[in-house]
């Protein structure tokens, strides 16, 4: 079991809580979902910051988000809270996304390439013909 240490202050967004959240246990900071690596494993602190590179869902329906520390490069999982940022949720998903590991531009290229067609837009009519 995870050990939850109060967030006093957001070390990478500043975020602080309300008074009615002051008490909440949380492991990472629901504005941004950064959290503070506290052990590296074998017994000593870490103190970098972990950010938020992905998230997923257990087999039990319960999301994580995936972090990795700036400082060591650890990852680590924090469970999601309903009190998270929904926005930030979406933007970490959407990532991979919004910025694919090859040029967009030479797609149908890189599918004729790996033996596709390579004719993306031509299944079932051109949407780009009038």
């Amino acid at each position: 079991m995870k050990k939850y240490r109060k967030i006093n202050q957001c070390p990478s967004c500043g975020w602080t809580p309300s008074k009615n959240q002051e008490e909440l246990p949380r492991d990472h900071c629901p504005n941004c979902l950064c959290g503070i690596h506290h052990e590296t494993g074998d017994g000593l602190e870490c103190g970098g910051i972990l950010e938020p590179v992905s998230v997923w869902v257990k087999e039990n329906g319960h999301w994580e988000v995936i972090q990795r520390c700036q400082l060591c490069g650890k990852m680590e999982t924090a469970e999601m809270t309903k009190e998270d940022s929904t926005i930030k949720v979406l933007s970490i998903i959407a990532k991979p996304l919004a910025m694919p590991p090859f040029p967009i531009e030479r797609l149908e290229d890189l599918t004729r390439m790996m033996g596709g067609q390579g004719d993306l837009g031509k299944r079932g009519g051109d949407r780009n013909e009038p």
